[in-house]
């Protein structure tokens, strides 16, 4: 979904990273044997965002799953959402897609880059998916960016100067003052 996949670079963006939706990153002939997909084309990867002060780089998988049941924790601890979880379920994928990235990004942004795995979901499927998906993540290494983090972000742009972009005008007009008890109560 491009607009989620939007929407979650704005967010990277104001916090401070420049970024990029839909980058394709160029699998070798050997990266995609290593792999076990000999013809696989280009791997895209919904958002990366740069940040140069911390030399991070952040690689994000985007599901937005508003309309359906959302993102379970067995999905990606079991790897029963293989098809729609690849980078986090297959070591070896992660592994050469990351680092074939690596290689792509040190050309402009300099060598020692931290690369950290995301993903930003929409919607998760109760509250024992979320906890177990923030437990799961952080024992990796990698970022969730659930619901109450895009409220946060967008609060944060409602309160933030003005910007001719479609989120920016709507969270101003669903949030700018809004007592912050209702904002919460509103959101949950």
């Amino acid at each position: 979904m491009d607009a989620f996949e939007t929407l979650i670079a704005e967010m990277l963006w104001l916090e401070g990273y420049w970024v990029r939706t839909s980058y394709k990153v160029n699998l070798t002939k050997e990266d995609k044997k290593r792999i076990g997909r000999p013809s696989s084309p280009r791997w895209e990867l919904d958002v990366i965002a740069f940040n140069g002060k911390t030399r991070t780089l952040k690689v994000v998988e985007c599901k937005s799953f508003f309309d359906s049941s959302g993102v379970k924790f067995c999905s990606l601890d079991r790897g029963n959402g293989a098809n729609r979880y690849k980078l986090f379920n297959d070591a070896t994928l992660r592994e050469v897609v990351l680092e074939r990235l690596r290689s792509e990004m040190e050309r402009y942004c300099g060598s020692r880059l931290n690369i950290r795995l995301c993903l930003a979901c929409g919607k998760v499927a109760s509250e024992r998916d979320r906890e177990n998906l923030r437990s799961h993540f952080e024992r990796n290494g990698w970022e969730l960016f659930d619901k109450a983090w895009m409220q946060e972000k967008l609060l944060e742009m409602s309160n933030g100067g003005y910007e001719n972009q479609a989120w920016a005008i709507v969270s101003k007009i669903l949030l700018r003052d809004m007592p912050a008890t209702s904002i919460n109560q509103e959101m949950m």
